[in-house]
């Protein structure tokens, strides 16, 4: 369970290092995560800390799998695309292929979704519990270049929380 007096990475106290603040937010999300039984609550307080522990995102969020697309879920920043069709875009992609997709430079990425025309590059990490895809975890920054391989691989460990969280709520 969260503990609301210690200081936390998206309540402005930030450790030294970005592999340092993916580490502590991972701790912080699995303590506020466990025992929510419901998904929804579960990926809303999910993408709000993300959003708000992750410094210059304009945009953090869910899409889960329904059917052949991704429908939208809980999410911080400006009204974003409802569903995407699997294969498509950013997103669609990483599902598809079931891998994290960096973009350094949206408008280079072919075929790129721009819900928000403020994003300049993205970071999708696919949500998977063992060969069931549940949907991906999205992030956007306003910057170019925002993200980088540490990100990547923080992210995959967020997502590892997350879906520890979320798996047996969402899967189809």
């Amino acid at each position: 369970m969260h503990d609301p007096e210690k200081a936390t990475p998206w309540s402005g106290h930030r450790p030294v290092g970005k592999a340092a603040l993916y580490d502590e937010l991972a701790q912080e999300l699995d303590g506020l995560l466990a025992g929510e039984p419901d998904a929804v609550a579960t990926a809303a307080n999910a993408a709000a800390a993300i959003y708000h522990a992750l410094p210059a995102l304009n945009w953090a969020g869910f899409y889960f799998l329904r059917g052949d697309e991704l429908v939208l879920g809980p999410f911080q920043g400006r009204p974003a695309c409802v569903r995407i069709p699997l294969g498509k875009g950013v997103c669609g992609t990483a599902a598809v292929q079931r891998r994290p997709v960096l973009v350094a430079d949206v408008a280079a990425f072919p075929g790129h979704i721009a819900c928000d025309t403020a994003s300049r590059s993205e970071l999708v990490v696919p949500l998977v519990v063992g060969e069931a895809l549940l949907g991906v975890l999205d992030l956007d920054s306003p910057l170019v270049a925002r993200f980088d391989a540490v990100d990547q691989a923080g992210c995959e460990q967020l997502a590892t929380v997350i879906v520890r969280h979320l798996g047996g709520m969402v899967a189809r």
